[in-house]
């Protein structure tokens, strides 16, 4: 029974919490913007824990839909449903079981939060199917990603202004951004395979591209926290967020696939840093 909780927590990824990293920082934007302060104890852990159970769910959703794929990705071929570790129907299994602890943690909170929820355990499900229908799934994974800044405001205020629109349409951009990175790490394999990647799409112009999208990542946030009446904590911790992007940019100029997935990884330091500006005006103002 160990052995397969094992197999189970390598199948959700719980071993590369990158993913729960960027689900939960936006969700953590929303949550102390909504507030205004620091949120109730009970509505951030409720969020703290849907973030982990959605986003372990959507794994092993992705490796369902993905096993045959995985197989043909030298980064992906040994994961434990693509290797016969597992069974798929384990995964559909684990899946289910992720997202009903997940649907049954909102029970507490309001109307609009559970409507909400329910479309967010669809875009979760079906994200995987994207890259084999649209050009630029990670859009699509900006939207499922980002879900919890609708949510967020749901849940604290039973509403969902204008900021918190600015701020999901600033975490497409920023998944774009960011995921066209981790794309470039397989596009050979995806182009060979037949897949769609926002790193195929853009071609040559991959560097412009994601460039282009953390501008208007920074942007949204700026016109958001513009909403919300922030300051200068907000805007410092705008601008350090932009150097990071800086860096990124600078370190897969040459599209080497480790210095790409380096550049990944370090974005959740840029969702971190746009959280402790918020954190700072909202707690400490």
């Amino acid at each position: 029974m160990i052995k397969r909780l094992d197999l189970y927590a390598k199948l959700v990824r719980l071993d590369k919490p990158i993913g729960i990293l960027l689900l939960l920082w936006p969700t953590l934007w929303a949550l102390f913007a909504a507030s205004n302060g620091w949120p109730d104890t009970q509505v951030l852990i409720i969020f703290i824990l849907g973030t982990v159970l959605m986003r372990s769910a959507g794994c092993a959703m992705n490796d369902f839909f993905d096993r045959d794929v995985d197989l043909h990705v030298k980064r992906t071929k040994e994961r434990v449903l693509t290797s016969g570790q597992i069974k798929p129907i384990e995964a559909i299994y684990v899946a289910a079981f992720l997202a009903l602890l997940s649907l049954l943690l909102i029970i507490p909170l309001n109307g609009l939060t559970w409507i909400l929820a329910c479309f967010a355990a669809v875009l979760a499900v079906t994200y995987p199917l994207m890259k084999r229908f649209f050009a630029i799934p990670q859009a699509y994974l900006g939207i499922a990603f980002g879900f919890g800044i609708p949510m967020g405001f749901a849940a604290i205020t039973s509403e969902i202004p204008l900021a918190a629109w600015l701020m999901l349409a600033a975490n497409i951009c920023w998944s774009i951004a960011y995921d066209t990175e981790y794309a470039m790490v397989d596009r050979d394999d995806d182009i060979k395979l037949g897949l769609k990647t926002s790193a195929i799409t853009f071609g040559r112009y991959d560097i412009f591209w994601i460039a282009i999208f953390y501008v208007f990542t920074i942007l949204l946030l700026w016109s958001a926290g513009y909403l919300l009446g922030y300051g200068i904590a907000y805007l410092i911790c705008l601008i350090i967020a932009s150097c990071m992007a800086g860096l990124h940019l600078y370190w897969i100029r040459d599209r080497d696939r480790q210095a790409c997935f380096k550049a990944f990884l370090h974005n959740t330091w840029f969702g971190f840093t746009v959280f402790i500006g918020i954190f700072i005006e909202t707690v400490f103002r």
